[in-house]
């Protein structure tokens, strides 16, 4: 559960879970947002002439062989370094010298997904996180120094989350939805023999935040809406709360950091134009001052331990960008300039000397680096593109950028296979991301470049009410699911038919999750449009999806009905844009995939529509995964799910005339 409030929150709502390979979680440098559809059509076409074919076609199983990796954090001694991994066909927690070398297996499952969360600060005990076939009922773990485990966080039904190590070391907080399934008490436990303490008692239904170094202060978030959010600090010892988000209209705040000493909070908010900015306010006084601004959302920041840098990353039109100040002077550090991609996840050690971070583009999945600040140059840890791949085989993306139906520009990220040309034109998807305020990035993603690598063109359009792109294209969905965001998708697809490299006769739609509900409404709603569907854990009843929510989604739960609908007074609204309830209009090939743990989007909804599609007489397929939940997390299950797509695709687009 993120510390943040309902803004991210929507992102995430109804996207892939993070750890799902499946999901369209890229990010990278990208084209200037001044570029306009107008100059970048013509642009892209001509791109279609410079033809080189790749190769090689690459296997999902050679896809799927390279490894992927996440999380960083230094160990005590600052020697070495944990992180996940899921080398074994899991994810499970490893570490290895901070100079290189061979990783060490921390935990061994072939079954459950573990991740990695931090080293103790004085020993080599560690902590990680994992749930139950994808149920995302997270407990806390750690390991100790005698190899044995144990759950921090016991009992049934519950979700517990790591909030940080106080300054000292000495005690860590966690919240967990134990008292009462539906908020998120936050815990204080003794580092040395794991005792706890209820600290706050979570009886309005805030948003978790995070705690201040020195143990006094927590912050806490209220969604509003989707797009109007309130944010509060606590003292501990006193119970006093106090509101650091007052602003007029709608605009949403998020809890970022505590300065070491306790002095200052920092936040980001948007109420002073379209994009977030950096800010804090000062715990004595409750004035405020401004940090940092940039004309894109900056959407996280993190100060190092003695509070000596602070990191910001932001969202730059598709990309993320990671920048590092010395905090008292604002001046910005230098960055090594790596070739193949951008630097993700930044992380200080503890003695400020060291970083750590991910080095992630579209040929180049995630692979972890250490430097030591001001010294040599970073030196690469892992290695995971798959040796038989080359990498010149794989495609760069682009921003694109089309007028929609009410001349509203959409911004999009564009994969073009290096075998689509005028003279042979490719079969192209339209890829809708989750959320519903999501957003498709530039990063490597193996599925997109599994597809692109076998000769589909792929958009991944950034539909109104997407993330990145200011507060007035973020709202602009809100109410319409069903209607203008989905023509949004139409005419994608029709920009799609302006290039010349495009088949205009071999389009369809593709997305998991909220993209997944874009998909079934683009074929129920619009029939004729595209040529297939694939829905990836859709929605496909909005009365029951918003009925069955999480317990531990209650917070978000009021602003999650004023954007999509109240099941309790817009019935027949949600009727009339659930795709189940007019599935007799489906009249092309349908693919549809599931976990059976799904907690989100549970299982039902694709049962159903399933079963609905089939009484039309179009193909329909459908694979469930009894061991996933929101995301296909597993490779077994990656190579079958990955590899019947593209099956499927062929059978039903690309052969078809």
């Amino acid at each position: 559960m993120p510390n943040r409030p309902f803004a991210a929150y929507r992102t995430a709502l109804l996207q892939p879970a993070r750890c799902s390979a499946i999901a369209i979680a890229l990010a990278l440098v990208a084209c200037s947002p001044q570029e306009s559809s107008e100059a970048q059509a013509p642009a892209a076409a001509a791109e279609s002439a410079k033809v080189s074919l790749p190769s090689r076609q690459y296997t999902v199983e050679e896809f799927i062989a390279s490894t992927g990796f996440r999380d960083n954090a230094f160990s005590a001694d600052e020697q070495r370094i944990l992180f996940s991994s899921n080398s074994n066909g899991v994810w499970n927690v490893y570490s290895m010298p901070v100079s290189g070398g061979e990783p060490t297996a921390v935990t061994a499952s072939d079954s459950d997904n573990h991740y990695a969360v931090a080293y103790f600060p004085d020993d080599d005990r560690v902590l990680f996180t994992r749930d139950q076939g994808g149920n995302e009922l997270n407990h806390l773990y750690v390991r100790e120094i005698d190899g044995s485990e144990r759950d921090l966080t016991p009992g049934d039904n519950l979700k517990a989350q790591f909030a940080g190590f106080d300054s000292a070391g000495k005690v860590f907080y966690v919240y967990s939805n134990e008292r009462d399934p539906r908020f998120f008490d936050l815990y204080r436990y003794a580092a040395s023999d794991y005792a706890r303490t209820l600290v706050y008692k979570n009886e309005t239904g805030l948003q978790p935040g995070p705690v201040s170094g020195d143990g006094a202060w927590v912050a806490l978030g209220k969604a509003n809406t989707t797009n109007d959010s309130d944010l509060f600090v606590v003292e501990l010892a006193t119970g006093s709360q106090t509101a650091v988000s007052e602003h007029q209209g709608q605009a949403n705040f998020s809890a970022e950091t505590f300065s070491p000493d306790g002095h200052w909070f920092y936040y980001t908010a948007n109420d002073q134009g379209e994009f977030a900015a950096l800010r804090r306010v000062n715990l004595q006084t409750f004035e405020h001052e401004a940090v940092l601004s940039e004309p894109w959302d900056i959407t996280s920041a993190t100060l190092s331990h003695a509070g000596t840098f602070l990191s910001v990353s932001v969202n730059v039109d598709g990309a993320t960008k990671i920048k590092l100040f010395d905090a008292a002077s604002m001046t910005e550090r230098a960055l090594p300039e790596l070739p193949a991609g951008e630097i993700r996840s930044l992380q200080l050690s503890r003695s400020e000397k060291l970083a750590s971070f991910y080095l992630n583009g579209d040929r180049q999945p995630s692979d972890l680096y250490t430097m030591v600040l001001d010294a040599a140059e970073p030196r690469a840890l892992t290695s995971s593109l798959n040796k038989a791949i080359e990498p010149a085989d794989l495609v760069d993306s682009q921003v694109v950028r089309f007028a929609s139906f009410d001349a509203m520009e959409i911004p999009n990220i564009l994969w073009k296979p290096h075998q689509a040309s005028a003279a042979s034109k490719a079969p192209a998807l339209v890829w809708v991301h989750g959320g519903p305020g999501g957003q498709t990035t530039r990063a490597h993603n193996p599925l997109v470049q599994y597809l692109a690598n076998h000769g589909y063109v792929i958009l991944g359009i950034n539909n109104r009410g997407s993330s990145g792109y200011g507060k007035t294209f973020f709202a602009a969905d809100d109410g319409k699911h069903g209607r203008e965001p989905l023509w949004d998708c139409v005419e994608a697809k029709k920009y799609l038919q302006t290039l010349d490299f495009v088949d205009a006769d071999r389009i369809g739609i593709i997305g998991g999750s909220y993209g997944g509900y874009m998909t079934l409404s683009a074929l129920a709603f619009k029939p004729g449009e595209f040529k297939v569907g694939v829905d990836i854990f859709g929605v496909a009843n909005w009365v029951r999806t918003l009925e069955s929510i999480p317990p531990y989604w209650e917070a978000f739960r009021l602003a999650l009905y004023e954007e999509i609908g109240n099941p309790e007074t817009q019935h027949d609204f949600l009727v009339e844009t659930s795709p189940l309830f007019h599935a007799d209009k489906i009249n092309v090939p349908l693919m549809v995939l599931q976990g059976a743990n799904d907690p989100r989007v549970i299982k039902p909804e694709s049962d159903d529509i399933v079963a609905a599609v089939k009484k039309n007489g179009v193909p329909v397929e459908y694979v469930v995964f009894d061991d996933e939940g929101h995301g296909f997390s597993k490779k077994k299950n990656q190579i079958e799910g990955y590899g019947k797509i593209l099956a499927f695709l062929d059978q039903h687009l690309k052969a078809a005339h």
